[in-house]
């Protein structure tokens, strides 16, 4: 429990305060259960939503305010910060990890291998601080995804997490309107393996050739063997111990690698970090294999060109006629419109049939459409038994469901729309 009478900051606690299981910076996640920390935001501060949460039953707020079962501070996120600085001091083993893609899957297939608590998808500051905070004194280990967007956050990120390993996925184009280049992502990423244990991505290990790498190569430091990929599983042995990963592709047969070496490294059973590794499911959108009549390959949660190039190489392994359904890439620059004829190029070499929308769809695909009502028309029309269909592209989380339509972003209507119409024609439920 989270008691607010014991927490390392001076603060004026309000005598109907009482312990909590979890905190929130999101009023709306507030339960009898669940404390409200009132932190500043762009528009708005949480200050607004203090008496809602009171109204929620939340068993102490965070805040300046002088309110009912208030812990008052002068600043609350800074006595966030605070806090979880202190709680993650307990924790016997803090993985960070980092990439410009495949944070996520590496994230949950370690956490699985070390049967560790892992960061849920939403990795903000106040995220992280949460989740330090509710599990810190454990005893068991931490994995925490650690995504930047500008210069100097990792440095941030690195001082409040303060991880014992750094891993690092791949480093390649994204969000270069913030970073400018590729270089500078290198360095910027680098931050979370400097003075400390770290293990690189194959992808990544040309840009840290003294770090230790995993994958698979012979030239890599720890490397998994005989991997085997199909439309069904991934196969390949780790240190003699057989690792099956069911509807996976390269991608995660890497993160597991990753997963085997750091429970080798911290004195875990191979064979029950194997075990445990067969059952992850990552969140929706991140490589998910739906089989049925038409197979839909669900990777619309987002996207960068080393993500595509992943996706479409995992395409090209399956039977059946292959369709590629791509949409636009955000925050690549002035390069933008090369990557994505780049990517366009690769999904013509992978794929039977190659389909583009919004912004980039010329060079994302043969079958062009301005928007995605257009593409869904068409594609639904389309698709039959035996196809295999990936779906990808960027989010634009912040945008109006109006301009991802037109823009080509958030294709995770497309994976939608495909599943409801495959299961119409089966009549059996959603996958």
């Amino acid at each position: 429990m989270l008691d607010p009478r014991t927490v390392p900051f001076v603060a004026t606690v309000h005598p109907q305060a009482r312990p909590a299981k979890r905190l929130t910076w999101d009023s709306r996640e507030v339960n009898a259960d669940t404390a409200f920390v009132a932190l500043p935001g762009e528009r708005m501060h949480g200050n607004e939503f203090v008496q809602r949460a009171l109204e929620a039953g939340a068993p102490f707020v965070l805040t300046d305010l002088d309110v009912p079962r208030a812990v008052r501070v002068p600043d609350a996120q800074a006595a966030l910060y605070a806090w979880a600085t202190s709680e993650r001091a307990f924790s016997p083993l803090v993985v960070g990890i980092t990439g410009s893609a495949g944070k996520t899957t590496a994230k949950a297939y370690v956490a699985a291998a070390l049967d560790a608590y892992s960061m849920p998808v939403f990795n903000t500051m106040p995220a992280i601080a949460c989740f330090l905070i509710q599990y810190g004194r454990s005893q068991r280990p931490l994995v925490v995804e650690m995504g930047i967007d500008r210069v100097g956050e990792m440095a941030e990120l690195v001082a409040l997490v303060r991880p014992d390993v750094g891993v690092i996925t791949t480093v390649a184009p994204a969000h270069l309107e913030q970073f400018g280049s590729v270089e500078t992502i290198a360095r910027e990423k680098g931050v979370i393996i400097q003075g400390r244990r770290a293990l690189v991505g194959s992808q990544a290990a040309a840009f840290y050739p003294d770090a230790p790498s995993y994958g698979f190569g012979e030239n890599l430091t720890h490397h998994g063997e005989q991997l085997d990929v199909t439309p069904h599983a991934a196969r390949f042995s780790f240190r003699g111990i057989q690792v099956l990963l069911p509807l996976a592709s390269r991608v995660q047969a890497e993160a597991a690698v990753l997963g085997m070496r750091l429970a080798q490294e911290h004195g875990l059973a191979l064979v029950d970090a194997a075990v445990r590794m067969t059952t992850v499911r990552v969140p929706g959108g991140r490589y998910r294999v739906l089989p049925g009549r038409f197979t839909v390959i669900d990777d619309a949660y987002n996207a960068s060109p080393v993500a595509v190039s992943a996706a479409l190489e995992a395409l090209q392994g399956f039977s059946g006629r292959r369709i590629s359904v791509l949409g636009r890439m955000l925050e690549l620059g002035d390069t933008e419109r090369e990557l994505h004829a780049q990517a366009g190029q690769e999904a013509r070499g992978r794929a039977d049939v190659t389909y583009g929308v919004g912004a980039f769809a010329a060079e994302l695909g043969d079958r062009a459409y301005a928007t995605v009502p257009k593409l869904l028309e068409a594609l639904l029309d389309d698709v039959q038994d035996g196809d295999v269909v990936l779906v990808k592209a960027s989010r634009g989380i912040s945008w109006t469901p109006e301009r991802r339509a037109q823009e080509g972003v958030g294709l995770d209507v497309v994976v939608d729309a495909l599943i409801q119409q495959r299961d119409s024609m089966t009549g059996k439920a959603a996958i």
